[in-house]
Order: C-alpha cells, then structure tokens, then sequence
C-alpha cells in the first residue's frame, strides 16, 4: 500500500519523504488555507519536493470551470494529479482531463456507486473518505471492502485512495483490505509506529544498560 501524507506543509512533508514514507501529497482549500500559503505556489514546492503524484483541487463547480482550472493545475508540474469533486460535473471534468492523460484524483465518495461512476470516467484515483462516514455511524472500512470488491470484478485500474483516515487502525484496516493508496495526516503515519510495549521493553534495556557501566562510544 502506497502512503501519500495529507498536508501542505513543506516541513511535515519533508521529514516523511526523507525516511522513504511519502509515495504522494495529498492536497485540498482546507490544507491551502491552513498553510497560509499561495496554491500555486506551495503546490510546485511540493511536487519539486516529492517524486510521485500530488493531488492539488479545483474550486469551481461546474464541468468547463473545473477543466479550465485543472488544466492550469496540470501546468505546474508533470505529478499533478487534478483533484475533482464526486458530482455530475466532476464526473464530465474527470473525463476530459483524464482523456487529456491527465492523472485525476476524484474525490468526496461515499458510496460505491460512485466509485463504480468515478472508474468508468476514467479517473486515476477514488478517495472514498472513511472519517467522515464513521462520523455518522457508518463503517468506512464497509465501502473500502465493497470498491475493493467492485473494481476486481471488472478489473478497472482506478487506484483506491483511502481518505479521512484519523487512526492507526484506520490504516492496518485498510492494508488488510486492499487500498491501494491511504493518505493520511503527517501525525497519524508517525504514530504507525508507535506501540506501549516497545516503550517498555526500550525502557527496561536504557535501564540494565546504565546498570553495565558501559558506552559504545
């Protein structure tokens, strides 16, 4: 499973790349705005930083509009992958930019039936957004499962992005799943690595080793 981190802060993004944890970026007006940053701008640091594809989005609503600006997006650099809404007209976007041999990411789904509409436009990406689903008591991992299962049927090559992913167990589930992808915030790939038993064992070595008196260097 690929990890794309779901930040536009250069230093976050930084730190992960350079431990090999960043396959892409993720990015969205809520990440923008919170970075202070101009998109344009910070979306070119971003895919000069990192090698594989960088999701930035449109904010128009309508099917010309979100093709205008995600051809402007796509001008930044060749890993841009123009990240559309799951509607009616990002669908008509999806399938232009994408026939275009533009990566597009398309994103907002919550239902397979939409993900079944986002392959057959041709997108590269599907985020189906697990969070937001468990926020109103519906198993994300559910929908992760039925796509999974969908897209194998009928062998469509859309990459499954796990989306709104808030916990640890979030991203082991879908692992077992099948996602392809999972983005996630920088906070919750570093805490992958943390467990209480690892804690303690690290402890109780730091502990018998002072006992030894020894150094290493």
């Amino acid at each position: 499973m690929k990890f794309f981190v779901d930040t536009a802060d250069i230093d976050a993004i930084a730190e992960l790349n350079d431990l090999g944890m960043v396959d892409g970026v993720t990015t969205n007006p809520s990440l923008i705005l919170k970075s202070g940053r101009d998109i344009l701008e910070v979306t070119k640091e971003i895919c000069d930083l990192v090698s594989g594809p960088v999701s930035a989005e449109v904010v128009s609503l309508d099917a010309d509009a979100m093709i205008a600006e995600g051809r402007k997006l796509a001008e930044i650099a060749e890993n841009i992958a123009v990240k559309l809404p799951l509607t009616w007209d990002g669908l008509k976007a999806c399938k232009v930019l994408s026939g275009e041999g533009k990566m597009v990411n398309v994103t907002l789904c919550f239902s397979a039936n939409q993900a079944l509409l986002a392959a057959k436009a041709g997108a590269t990406f599907i985020s189906p957004f697990i969070g937001r689903l468990d926020d109103i008591n519906i198993d994300g991992m559910d929908l992760i499962e039925d796509i999974r299962t969908i897209y194998d049927n009928y062998g469509f090559e859309t990459n499954i992005l796990a989306a709104s992913i808030r916990t640890v167990a979030h991203v082991q589930d879908c692992a077992r799943i099948g996602a392809d992808v999972m983005t996630a915030p920088p906070e919750v790939i570093k805490k992958l690595a943390a467990h209480p038993l690892t804690n303690a064992g690290l402890d109780q070595f730091m502990k018998d080793w002072a006992k030894t008196g020894q150094k290493i260097l």
